[in-house]
């Protein structure tokens, strides 16, 4: 083992996938497809949403806010998955790791508390649409896209503080970025404790969200189901049915990950199942929110004419 006075590494050694270089180097190929395609489909949700007087409603404002913490999020782990791709298993700081470790969590904490407020906003406006525009002005649009980052990146404090302080003695992290199971598993001493109250503090974070969630929907179908026409029904479930399928995607993979039975998250699993939320998420939310939406399909179509104009400014 490489260490120093037997409890601190000063690097550490990021595996990742064992594969073959042929399969590394056609791997490394499609994902940086992917990951290119992703930048630039949150990249043209969040244009269009500012450029678009048609998008000037809270929710799209919400999608554009999850447009841009997609951009931080996938960028945090897909640039050392295409190293190690790449060049096979690589070497990070500690520093390096742990800020790495520390911005994951955060933007994931975030986007639990963002999902949450983009449920919300969607009861108001089904099910308070008298009161909607005042109840979510833009001051308080700004207010709840403020508080959710300030609410992932407080909560991700524990979890990363917990990890940064324990003694290292072993370097090679069996994952492609550093995350909150790999690096403890190479502490000196048992980090049970501290795992525990990882996994604690992420799974109420988690659970707490996905129970509100589930609570507005509720009311949510409560109230379309009062609606008198199949029509207006239709069009109720299809402004929800977006969001509806980017939760389940979100918090169906982070409960197998970091709340699942050991079995599913043994080493190997974990690194498969962490592309769910760490990789495919962000590239398909701008696909789920663009093919089932009417309205920024729309947008699109208008785009070049209104670039044009923009072009014939002075």
């Amino acid at each position: 083992m490489d260490h120093v006075n037997n409890t601190w590494t000063q690097t550490f050694i990021l595996v990742g996938f064992t594969i073959s270089e042929m399969q590394g180097s056609l791997a490394f190929l499609g994902i940086l497809c992917v990951y290119l395609l992703t930048l630039s489909g949150n990249l043209c949700i969040i244009f269009l949403v500012k450029t678009d007087p048609g998008l000037s409603t809270p929710m799209y404002f919400f999608i554009s806010v999850l447009s841009f913490l997609e951009l931080w999020y996938i960028s945090t782990t897909v640039p050392t998955l295409l190293h190690t791709l790449l060049h096979g298993s690589s070497s990070i700081s500690s520093a390096m790791c742990f800020t790495q470790l520390y911005v994951f969590h955060s933007l994931g904490m975030t986007e639990c508390y963002l999902l949450c407020v983009m449920a919300l906003d969607r009861y108001l406006a089904i099910s308070r649409p008298l009161h909607y525009h005042a109840l979510m002005s833009t001051q308080v649009q700004q207010w709840l896209a403020g508080a959710t980052w300030l609410a992932g990146f407080s909560s991700a404090l524990v979890p990363a503080t917990l990890t940064a302080t324990l003694p290292y003695c072993s370097r090679q992290v069996g994952h492609y970025f550093c995350d909150l199971d790999p690096v403890m598993q190479l502490a000196c001493e048992d980090t049970g404790l501290q795992a525990q109250v990882c996994i604690l503090v992420i799974a109420f974070i988690t659970i707490c969200n996905l129970v509100i969630i589930l609570g507005f929907y509720g009311s949510i179908l409560k109230s379309v189901l009062k609606l008198p026409s199949a029509t207006s029904r239709a069009k109720a479930f299809s402004t929800c049915s977006s969001h509806i399928t980017v939760v389940i995607l979100f918090f169906g993979s982070v409960f197998i990950v970091y709340v699942g039975p050991p079995v599913v998250r043994a080493e190997g699993r974990d690194k498969l199942l962490s592309l769910v939320y760490t990789f495919l998420t962000p590239f398909l939310n701008p696909i789920i929110y663009t093919l089932r939406n009417r309205e920024v399909k729309e947008a699109v179509k208008r785009t070049p004419k209104r670039i044009r104009s923009m072009l014939r400014k002075p």
